[in-house]
């Protein structure tokens, strides 16, 4: 029987890795894909190789790793460096996923760009994990992030109504964390129980 494969997203701030953290406890797989680039953004490792292919051996560190600050900087002011990398690196994600998914029953791929990069397509549920951009703006200063960096992430990730037209169900955000985990927990007997969302 193939896995269910789900796909976990949400915008800066909103929680979703919160909820990504609460599924894996409750015995749900998850990979998060931020962590996956992480790996490939390693010296040696096929992103890295991309990364110095697309915008030279500026982007990296001295030990050949990417150089994340200044590949941050670069594809949130360049939409075009985006797409280029975007392009490149994707799919290194998709293929991990599905390896990853191959021996699971139910399986979870979080990921920020999880539509916009098309990575939904590979899913047969799409969750996202909402909350107001003023108050994700306020989270993500109120664990350190320059303002100025919040804003720029936030404009870059859009109004999130893309992401919120592709997803099945849609856990919203703007209240308590214990509101937050019951909605969590409820989602998590429909998925072990093998329910719809």
């Amino acid at each position: 029987m193939a896995p269910l494969r789900i796909g976990l997203t949400g915008g800066l701030a909103a929680g979703k890795s919160t909820v990504g953290r609460w599924l894996e406890e409750a015995g749900i797989p998850v990979m998060d894909a931020d962590r996956v680039v992480a790996e490939l953004y390693e010296a040696g490792a096929p992103g890295a190789v991309e990364v110095q292919e697309l915008f030279g051996d500026d982007l990296l560190l001295e030990d050949g790793s990417v150089n994340r600050a200044r590949l941050a900087d670069l594809i949130f002011s360049d939409r075009q460096a985006r797409d280029r990398l975007e392009a490149a690196i994707h799919p290194m994600v998709r293929r991990r996923f599905e390896d990853f998914a191959a021996s699971q029953t139910v399986a979870v791929l979080e990921a920020t760009l999880l539509v916009e990069s098309g990575l939904h397509t590979d899913c047969d549920r799409v969750i996202s994990v909402e909350a107001d951009p003023a108050l994700r703006r306020q989270r993500a200063i109120g664990r350190g992030m320059d303002e100025q960096e919040a804003q720029r992430r936030l404009d870059a990730q859009g109004s999130g109504e893309l992401r919120r037209a592709a997803a099945d169900h849609i856990l919203w955000n703007d209240g308590s964390v214990d509101q937050l985990r019951h909605r969590v927990d409820e989602l998590v007997l429909e998925l072990t129980r093998g329910s719809e969302l």
